[in-house]
């Protein structure tokens, strides 16, 4: 049944127009596929070619591989690698963005242009460069070598380390985790984990969280920066999500990726007359420009342009039959594109040499000339309109509601003049709001499509917890109708009061996956807005990854555990097989940090210890309960509504 595969109506159509026409997704191919249990749970190690050693037998405490190495070793050393390969991608997409800033501002990419003044200033003051007296193109130059500067020093300590809260500072200095550059940590740990190498499971493990720290403090909080720098820090747009933004009678270009600098400029291109006009000679009423995953984000949160979806998305886009060219650079995209892409009209078009997929077309990127790259993409597309075949696309979409930076939070709860989060943290106090929960990451076929994020989500703005998000589950809520204001109808009466009186939803959408920086620095501005207590681990606030599939996901995870977060993960543990290693990850690194990472695969039992956690973080700042009778009338979730009668409930609250 569809309906065990995804929660999507729109998946759900194109799945049974799969499997009506023997098409293969990765839907089905996970049926056919089965995990190999031992790597999945952390028991082979292939570091050397003596093995692989798998450990598995009847006597735990007597398994060793060819080398020695014990099982806890091991899992110590798997899960390490994965959290450097996950840095290793979002720190390389932010220095993609501090080259291209840099050629900007020395005039070598004329389509690129500092769009956000305040922003770079902001950036300089946070790197110690100075702005007076000075052209928006020198301060740039100085802004992106120092970020530069942060992937190959070799000593010292990153920049925005001193970002975070000073206590956090102070304790990641006595736990020796601050990380010295970012390429070097990244090397580091695929040092220390090869064949003979580092041996003890826990000194693993803390250099995994000192490099997990050069992504979160370090490349991806970059790229946020830079990104907003280029093309402006965004402010809340509406738009519309899933496969129903597709159109029949316009050219359908899907931008697909993580790096916005080719989607920026076919953003720009495809508003170009000319542009148009060529689409319109080949029969089309124009270009519909849409996304899939981290690319759709950027794009949605700057200028409002539709997604088609998310991770598992991608597949069903095509499926249609009306997407006439899919554009992707790197990271989570489907090898199996090309060979669905075959069946219909669609070209794949690769453009970063990073990443080539055999059977795409190529069209090399090259940010010096940008904008002519762009427009040949764009009429790559239009010259394939004339070759559509039969169209199925799905009448589903829904509206939402994106791009809630970190500033324009600021600026919603204070204004221009004395923006803060005063008012957030004054709900928090109060009850109002219980606390805050981050609901990110992928999508796995291994579990039903969107069902975490969404269950997850409903129970806690029921219970009064704000949510924010970013990447896919973000996109996972928009397409639930939950990142609209409308979705306030599902929120408790405290949550509800707070969000109507600013003007927001119950979720608030904050961009991409390297955008997970925006909630570390939302974190950090309520610690240092005081009266809740002196870092983030005080905080009521947890960080959950329902339905994770990717390295990424294991290296922001454990950077939001080095930074002090209660972080839960969907699913089956990576490290499952090692108690020792489980234990160091949960009790170990509280112990360490006041963060812990845990794996959980019933989403009820997730909702348990957040609510749990979060209580227990309320009771230590002795913060009281919120008694919205005491106010006003009794205020009634749709939930109860629904369950009680709406007429008894008016007859009730009419006594």
């Amino acid at each position: 049944m569809t309906s065990r595969k995804s929660i999507d109506p729109a998946v759900q159509s194109m799945l049974e127009v799969a499997s009506a026409e023997g098409i293969s997704t990765a839907f089905s191919r996970v049926d056919s596929m089965k995990p190999c249990p031992i790597g999945r749970q952390g028991a082979c190690c292939s570091v050397c070619y003596m093995g692989p050693c798998r450990m598995v037998g009847k006597n735990p405490d007597e398994l060793r591989g060819i080398c020695g190495a014990r099982p806890a070793t091991i899992a110590a050393r798997n899960f390490a690698r994965a959290v450097a390969a996950g840095s290793a991608a979002h720190s390389d997409h932010g220095r993609d963005m501090a080259l291209t800033l840099l050629a900007a501002a020395k005039g070598e990419a004329p389509s690129y242009q500092v769009k956000d003044v305040k922003k770079l200033h902001a950036v300089a003051g946070y790197m110690g460069i100075k702005v007076e007296g000075r052209s928006k193109e020198e301060i740039a130059v100085d802004v992106a070598t120092k970020a530069l500067s942060n992937f190959g020093q070799q000593n010292g300590e990153l920049t925005y380390i001193a970002r975070a809260p000073k206590k956090r500072q102070e304790l990641w200095r006595k736990l020796g985790i601050v990380p010295r550059g970012v390429d070097r940590e990244i090397v580091e740990t695929l040092n220390r984990t090869s064949v003979g190498v580092d041996q003890d499971p826990e000194h693993i493990l803390m250099h995994a969280m000192r490099t997990s720290l050069t992504d979160g403090w370090g490349g991806a909080m970059l790229s946020t920066d830079m990104g907003d720098i280029l093309f402006g820090t965004p402010n809340p747009v509406r738009s519309k999500v899933n496969l129903g933004v597709l159109k029949e009678d316009e050219v359908n270009l899907v931008v697909h990726g993580h790096e916005p600098l080719l989607s920026e400029m076919i953003a720009a291109a495809a508003s170009d007359p000319e542009v148009i006009e060529c689409a319109k000679s080949k029969g089309a009423k124009g270009i519909n420009l849409t996304g899939i995953c981290c690319t759709a984000n950027e794009v949605l949160m700057r200028h409002g342009i539709p997604s088609a979806g998310n991770f598992l998305n991608q597949e069903m886009a095509i499926i249609t039959g009306a997407v006439d060219a899919m554009v992707v650079d790197v990271q989570c995209i489907m090898g199996a594109l090309t060979e669905l892409a075959n069946r219909y009209h669609t070209k794949i078009i690769t453009t970063s040499a990073k990443a080539k997929i055999p059977g795409a077309m190529h069209i090399q990127f090259d940010e010096h000339q940008a904008m002519s790259i762009a427009k040949l993409i764009i009429r790559t597309a239009i010259d394939n309109y004339p070759n559509r075949g039969k169209t199925q696309i799905p009448d589903e979409y829904k509206n939402l509601v994106a791009g809630f930076s970190h500033e324009y939070i600021s600026y919603m709860l204070g204004g221009v003049y004395r923006g803060s989060f005063r008012a957030l943290n004054d709900a928090i106090i109060e009850g109002r709001i219980k606390g805050a929960a981050g609901i990110v990451g992928c999508n796995n076929p291994r579990s039903t499509q969107d069902a975490g994020h969404d269950y997850l989500t409903r129970k806690f703005i029921e219970n009064d917890v704000l949510v924010v998000q970013t990447g896919c589950g973000a996109i996972a809520n928009a397409k639930q109708g939950l990142l609209t204001p409308e979705a306030l109808e599902y929120a408790g009466p405290g949550l509800r009061e707070i969000c109507e009186a600013v003007g927001i939803p119950p979720v608030l959408h904050l961009g991409s996956c390297v955008d997970n920086t925006r909630i570390l620095t939302i974190l950090t501005n309520v610690v240092n807005e005081g009266g809740l207590g002196e870092d983030i681990d005080d905080l009521p606030a947890v960080g959950i990854a329902p339905e994770w599939m990717s390295e990424k996901a294991l290296a922001i995870g454990t950077y939001f555990v080095a930074s002090g977060a209660y972080v839960l993960f969907g699913g089956d543990s990576p490290v499952d097989n090692s108690p020792e290693v489980t234990e160091l990850i949960s009790k170990g690194w509280e112990e360490k940090t006041g963060g812990k990472l845990e794996f959980v695969s019933d989403y009820e039992e997730i909702f348990r210890r957040s609510m749990d956690h979060i209580e227990k973080k309320r009771k230590a700042l002795k913060l009281g309960s919120w008694a919205p009778g005491k106010y006003s009338r009794t205020f009634v979730t749709a939930q109860e509504r629904a369950r009680r009668g709406a007429a008894a409930l008016e007859a009730e609250q009419s006594e």
